[in-house]
This record gives C-alpha cells, sequence and structure tokens, in this order.
C-alpha cells in the first residue's frame, strides 16, 4: 500500500493498537495519526504533548524507511523546527551549525531527470509560446524564475527554425543565482550563434518582489510573454501578524494579497501574448497550521510514492538530496508564518479567478499541446502518471491527485 493510501486509510480508521512489532501498513496508520495529533498540539501551543507526539514519531520514522516512514520524518522535523522558534537563539544556533547542506541546484537538476513534472510544463510551454509567436521579427520573453537550459534551448531551436527564419530574440531573466544564470545566459548565447539568430540575454537581480516595470525594459514594438514555472506563489506571502506565542493566525484566510494584485496589474500594462503558469496544484496557503498540515500530507504523500517508483525503492544519494530539498519546502509550510512563509500554493481554481480579475483570459490548449505534453511523460517510461485537462489548465497527475498545472493567459484585448 503507497503512502497516500495509507494516509486516506488513516483518516477514517481508530488508531492501531501499540504493539512491538507493527506491520508497514499499521506503522503507516500510526504515524499519520500521530502526525496530526502533534499538528494540533503544535498549533495550541501544547509543547509537552507535542514532544511526547515527537518522541513516538521519531521511533517509528526513518529518513531511510518506506515513503512514509520518510514522509512522516520530514514532517516531524518539521514540526519541530516551528516549536523551536520560540526559542530564537536556539533556532538561529541549530540552523547555522546543525543543518545538513546540500546542492539546491543539483537537486533540482535531480527532480528535472527523475521525473515527468518539468519536461511535460517545458513541452505546453513550448508549444503555446511557439504558436503565440509565430510571424514575429521582434520577440522578448521575460523567464520569471527559471535557469534551467532544458526549456530555453528547444524554444530558441524552434523559433530559428520558423518559416520565416530568425526572429530577433531578447530574454530576460528574473531572480536567481548569478552564478546560474550566467551559465545559462552563456550556453543560450552560444545556442543563438549557432542558429544565426540575434539574441540578447538580461539578467535582472532582484526578487518578484522587488522588481519593477523600468528593470524589465519592454521596449515597443516587442511581442511579449512572460514564463512563471513554480515560482510565482511567493507573492501571495502576506504579514498576517502571527501571535509568535501561541503560532495562531489574528486573521482569518488571505482573500488578496496585495503583491501579487500589482504584480499582475503591471504585466497587464505591458500587453503580453501569452503568459504561461506553472504551478503546484495544492491549497498551502490556509492560514491555519492543521489545514496547511493535512493538505500537505496528502500532497507530499503522493509526490513521495513517486520517488519510490522513481528510485526502485532504493536508497541512494540523489534521493535523499532530493528528499532534502523537498523538506525544506514542507519545513517552511508547517514552521513559517507570515512573511517568512513563501510556500503559498494554490489551486488553479483559484490562480484562474485571480488572473481574470486582473484582466486576463485563458489560452486554448490545442490537441497537439496535449500531444507535446504526453510524449514528454512517456519518455520517462511506464509509471503512475497521467495527464489531465482541466477547465483550460492543463495537469499533470500521479494516478489521480493532480501534482502540477499549467495554464496560459492572454490579456483582453491583446
Amino acid at each position: 500500500m503507497s503512502s497516500s493510501q495509507k494516509l486516506d486509510v488513516s483518516l477514517s480508521l481508530s488508531l492501531p493498537p501499540t504493539n512491538d512489532v507493527l506491520k508497514p501498513q499499521e506503522r503507516g496508520v500510526k504515524l499519520i495519526h500521530l502526525l496530526l495529533t502533534c499538528a494540533n498540539h503544535a498549533a495550541s501551543g501544547n509543547l509537552h504533548h507535542a514532544d511526547e507526539c515527537l518522541c513516538q514519531i521519531s521511533e517509528l520514522s526513518s529518513i531511510s524507511g518506506d515513503s512514509m516512514q520518510r514522509l512522516a520524518a520530514r514532517f516531524a522535523a518539521a514540526l519541530a523546527a516551528r516549536l523551536v522558534k520560540r526559542w530564537p537563539g536556539l533556532y538561529k544556533a541549530l540552523n547555522n551549525g546543525g543543518r545538513v547542506s546540500f546542492d539546491i541546484d543539483y537537486a533540482k537538476s535531480v527532480f528535472f531527470r527523475v521525473f515527468p513534472y518539468l519536461g511535460f510544463s517545458y513541452a505546453i510551454i513550448n508549444r503555446v509560446l511557439i504558436q503565440a509567436m509565430l510571424g514575429e521579427r521582434v520577440i522578448h520573453v521575460i523567464n520569471l524564475d527559471s535557469s534551467d537550459p532544458g526549456l530555453w534551448v528547444p524554444f530558441i531551436r524552434a523559433v530559428a527554425n520558423g518559416p520565416d527564419g530568425p526572429p530577433s530574440l531578447k530574454i530576460t531573466c528574473v531572480g536567481g543565482s548569478m552564478e546560474a544564470q550566467e551559465m545559462l545566459g552563456l550556453k543560450l548565447m552560444k545556442e543563438a550563434e549557432s542558429l544565426n539568430m540575434p539574441l540578447e540575454f538580461n539578467h535582472v537581480h532582484v526578487g518578484l518582489r522587488e522588481v519593477t516595470l523600468d528593470m524589465l525594459k519592454v521596449q515597443s514594438g516587442e511581442a511579449l510573454a512572460l514564463v512563471s514555472i513554480l515560482g510565482l506563489h511567493v507573492l501571495l506571502a502576506e504579514d498576517d501578524r502571527v501571535d509568535v506565542h501561541f503560532g495562531l493566525s489574528k486573521n482569518k484566510e488571505v482573500k488578496e494579497c496585495k503583491p501579487i494584485k500589482d504584480f499582475l496589474k503591471m504585466v497587464k500594462s505591458i500587453g503580453p501574448k501569452a503568459f504561461l503558469l506553472v504551478h503546484q496544484e495544492s491549497n498551502l496557503n490556509s492560514s491555519r497550521l492543521v489545514d496547511r498540515f493535512v493538505e500537505g500530507l496528502h500532497f507530499y504523500s503522493a509526490l513521495f510514492d513517486s520517488i519510490d517508483v522513481a528510485f526502485g525503492g532504493v536508497s541512494c544519494s540523489d534521493r535523499t538530496i532530493l528528499e532534502e530539498m523537498i523538506g525544506k519546502e514542507i519545513e517552511n509550510i508547517v514552521a513559517m508564518e507570515g512573511m517568512e512563509r513563501t510556500e503559498r500554493h494554490e489551486r488553479y481554481a483559484k490562480w484562474a479567478v485571480r488572473f481574470s480579475r486582473a484582466g486576463f483570459r485563458p489560452i486554448r490548449m490545442w490537441h497537439e499541446t496535449m500531444e507535446d505534453a504526453q510524449k514528454a511523460v512517456e519518455s520517462y517510461g511506464p509509471g503512475g502518471y497521467r495527464i489531465i485537462s482541466e477547465k483550460g489548465s492543463l495537469m499533470i497527475c500521479w494516478h489521480d491527485r493532480p501534482i502540477y498545472a499549467v495554464s496560459a493567459w492572454t490579456c483582453f484585448g491583446c
């Protein structure tokens, strides 16, 4: 039984009796109950009971065990971090010297190599961008959060080999590390040179919250497109004035975050032909810890199941690095509040409302787009992946659970 199935079972069954040796399914059910109980204690500020739960979870979980044990270990660590944050000195000391460091860029490369999630997204982005820019002679693509040449090299080749010959292309990258963007720029310039296509590459060295229209250097006559891959949710962060002692938000759900509203207003003002959005299909922007915790368990249990299949259930350094990166996401979701909590994922339905209110309409995904996405997923071999169409968005699922969604937008009148 997979960890996601165990989660469904555990939410409907009573806690199994304590035995010296538990079967994997019983252990999984018990871990879920302990995690949910611990989350409730953490939310209410009951340190003693939360600590008791963490002791039991530590006995049953392991970062080298089955998918449920590894998932439980990551969520337990996130709960522990939330509790330790009550003592800022202790929390800082643990983060400065007691945490395992890892190469985030390498972890992302493992994610791309092992799973079809990004390959699926790239196939859709390329198809939509190529269709949107057909016949344009001056193209400007603003890349909001990806330094992966796996997306941009195929796009450059496709537009260079268009029926009218190579256009003039400008790519502006926002954020990301200086080193990663410099490497991307060199690679893309070399690729464009080999295709006799003029390319201008720019890097805006600020995060999405600080970017202004002037920084993007949009020129009159450019056919403009924007691409956001798993990054736009950081603009949903809002200082919701958390009571640090009790860890409870004094506000209800965040209805509308001004930064994302202002950002979409700015984008609308420059009239892009296409805005491609890739986001995690989960509802992790609740102000209530327990709500985020339950949703996170559902989403990441499916992701950990796919990890087990990808690695054949075998522990290795790449799997550990990948799960360390995911563990950082989980910690941000569980342990952080206010402006520190940047992993504020929302589902497509909410993004669709937000984009529509900002003056955008969806771009139709043609049959060829679905075919390209399907081929990208099938190239990873057999597995539990499938693609669904959901009200203008294409989603890649692990079995029945949507993991990532891709949608395309244009502004009214463009």
